[in-house]
């Protein structure tokens, strides 16, 4: 399963969506985010849903590949789930003690699971489809405007950029510790669970103390080639729009007027059917 993590990683391929420049996988990763979020209903999400689903096959990166990333999350997504289900208050079809399930419970169950699968995918494609290096300078050229009033905008850019790219890398990590743990004759498959939480602390010690020996080492290469922070550093290659990076914020912007659309037309008629009863 540490093998699922899509999250940090780079895909390398040949698509228009890799040729983005990185600000507008940004704006548009955050936009389309806040709009999961904004617009809350079923036409808005089967709106979101076919835009993702374009974007992923204009990218070129297997969708076996990208929807692997949520076996990491499936614990949470069940639990979530079993939550809205079982505790949330309306009209109840089922009743058994303090277990109640509810229409409002199963639509917001099903409404959390399409979110967070529709979150976690757009998250993935923007870090398959940008290298490290290019994801710190488009934070760092579109968040410029945050230095007048002296926010450290290139060490934010590099200390998240940083921390992207160490998720794939523990991950590994973790895999290589557990597959020699496991070999050493540590169970970390038992059906127990205080079992499987006390398996965990031959793994976290040995993967804390290699997560800061490559912080070290990475600290000490960092120093070696003399880097001291943004200032007058200069890029071997400058982000410059092009015609595809306006063509995709006019894209965007039609998705946002679509969503703002069918969302405004959702309230007023849920807001009819409200007064017709």
């Amino acid at each position: 399963m540490l093998k699922d993590v899509t999250l940090g990683q780079y895909y390398q391929a040949d698509s228009p969506i890799h040729k983005l420049d990185p600000r507008v996988k940004l704006v548009g990763t955050l936009l389309y985010m806040i709009s999961l979020f904004i617009f809350n209903n079923i036409y808005c999400y089967a709106i979101a849903a076919v835009f993702l689903i374009t974007v992923i096959i204009l990218t070129k990166v297997p969708v076996w590949y990208m929807l692997k990333g949520l076996k990491a999350v499936l614990f949470i997504m069940l639990f979530t789930v079993v939550f809205n289900i079982f505790f949330t208050p309306g009209e109840y079809i089922f009743e058994f003690g303090i277990f109640h399930i509810s229409r409002e419970g199963i639509k917001g169950a099903v409404f959390m699971i399409i979110r967070l699968t529709l979150l976690i995918v757009s998250a993935s494609i923007m870090t398959l489809t940008t290298t490290p290096n290019r994801l710190t300078d488009g934070i760092e050229k579109l968040f410029r405007p945050l230095k007048l009033i002296k926010v450290p905008v290139h060490e934010m850019a590099m200390m998240m950029s940083i921390a992207l790219r160490f998720i794939p890398i523990l991950m590994e990590e973790a895999d290589k510790i557990m597959k020699a743990q496991t070999a050493r004759g540590a169970k970390f498959d038992s059906k127990k669970f205080m079992d499987r939480v006390k398996s965990l602390i031959p793994l976290i010690v040995p993967l804390f103390i290699s997560a800061f020996r490559r912080a070290s080492d990475l600290a000490l290469a960092m120093e070696a080639r003399c880097y001291h922070g943004g200032e007058g550093r200069t890029k071997m290659k400058p982000l410059k729009y092009k015609a595809g990076d306006i063509v995709s914020y006019v894209i965007l912007a039609l998705y946002i007027a679509a969503m703002v659309a069918v969302g405004i037309l959702s309230a007023r008629l849920a807001f009819f059917q409200f007064l017709s009863k």
